[in-house]
């Protein structure tokens, strides 16, 4: 659409017809409710996705299959997630990405947010997604290209190191006020971040009975709560048959319980336009050998997320999981080179991400241009084929 184009425009893009090599192949499919449409989808990347650069987008935009008004509809509009999932593992191999927006209606305002994010290099990592819009119960702040988060208070659980420092650093720079939260015994490092990047950390064990209240009062003192993003996380592994009590109890108190119940404390007191992120696994969505307790609340925390959606969207906020793949961090550094090794051969793009990748699609849901993103769990995997 006209709309459409002036969205890339402005956002950058120089948009052509022809040409031996492009960046980017965005097909909008929105009004396709037939599948003799998909024909159509086809035809455009038979013919033009040989000309897909190096480190190329392709984004599909299609009508989203749970608000279609007929079967062929659904139909059609889920064909394009195999598609997509399909393209991605094609393109893999260039280091190019393949994803889908799912659009239910609420203006072109509301893809843009995505649109931009799928197209830049901050989702380098994300490919075969399905990113659902739907329009939200209550509109929050305009979006903001630059510097989205300015005057907005972010709460960064587990981010002493790893995928939650990262998280800490991108929203610090894109203009939040971050409350660095971590364990006691993390204080050196929570403090050496906190002290790098301008933030206020906060020593806590999540667990704690009253860990939610004392998040929320942190976060009143710097301006109130705008942004939630439950990443502390623990892995406990050990196969079911040889796997304690304690094990057991201690991965989901972490996993699931405790951002549970930050999340339902947050959700009152958020302000306009609030974010929640909560880190999932795709253990959770595929399972994994020795990690039933680890798995098992990862699958909790999706289900949880869904469930809080409308609730969210009734205060005009958001709720999201994230589900990243194999990671490059310390713990990924211990496990032996054979098995690294797999582990990045198993995603399409051939290799593991790291914790900034993982950042860069918290920071991008956190932000007012994510407002049609609700309920929804996205992986950072790279194409993984675990679970896919």
């Amino acid at each position: 659409s006209a709309a459409l184009q002036k969205q890339l425009t402005e956002a950058g893009a120089r948009l052509v017809e022809g040409g031996d090599k492009v960046d980017a192949l965005v097909f909008d499919g929105r009004k396709m409710t037939r599948t003799t449409q998909l024909d159509d989808v086809y035809t455009f990347y038979h013919a033009n996705l040989r000309k897909l650069d190096t480190c190329g987008r392709v984004v599909v935009i299609g009508p989203h299959p749970e608000h279609a008004g007929s079967a062929e509809a659904a139909a059609t509009a889920g064909a394009l997630t195999g598609f997509v999932k399909s393209v991605a593992k094609e393109v893999g191999n260039k280091g190019a990405t393949a994803n889908l927006i799912q659009y239910a209606g609420g203006g072109d305002t509301l893809i843009a947010g995505p649109l931009r994010f799928l197209l830049s290099a901050r989702s380098a990592f994300v490919t075969g997604q399905s990113f659902g819009v739907t329009k939200p119960a209550k509109r929050g702040p305009a979006p903001a290209w630059v510097q989205p988060l300015t005057e907005r208070v972010a709460v960064v659980t587990g981010a002493a190191r790893g995928i939650g420092a990262a998280t800490a650093e991108r929203l610090a720079a894109e203009g939040a006020t971050v409350l660095a939260v971590d364990i006691p015994p993390s204080a050196e490092e929570l403090n050496a971040l906190c002290r790098r990047i301008g933030a206020t950390p906060l020593q806590l064990d999540i667990t704690a009975d009253d860990a939610p209240q004392r998040i929320i009062a942190e976060a009143e003192k710097l301006g109130g709560l705008h942004i939630v993003i439950n990443n502390a996380g623990i892995t406990r592994d050990k196969l079911l048959v040889n796997m304690s009590e304690q094990f057991w109890r201690q991965a989901l108190a972490v996993n699931l319980e405790a951002a549970l119940r930050i999340s339902e404390a947050a959700a009152p007191v958020l302000q306009p336009g609030g974010r929640v992120i909560c880190l999932s696994s795709i253990a959770g969505i595929a399972g994994n050998r020795g990690q039933t307790n680890y798995g098992a609340a990862k699958a909790g925390l999706i289900a949880g997320v869904r469930a809080l959606a409308p609730t969210m969207a009734e205060r005009g906020a958001t709720i999201n999981a994230v589900a990243p793949g194999f990671i490059e961090t310390r713990l990924t550094a211990a496990i032996p080179f054979a098995i690294r090794e797999a582990g990045r051969r198993m995603a399409a793009l051939g290799q593991g991400g790291l914790p900034l990748d993982v950042a860069e699609l918290i920071t991008f849901l956190s932000t007012p241009g994510a407002a049609g993103v609700n309920g929804q769990t996205i992986r950072v995997c790279g194409g993984n084929f675990l679970g896919a």
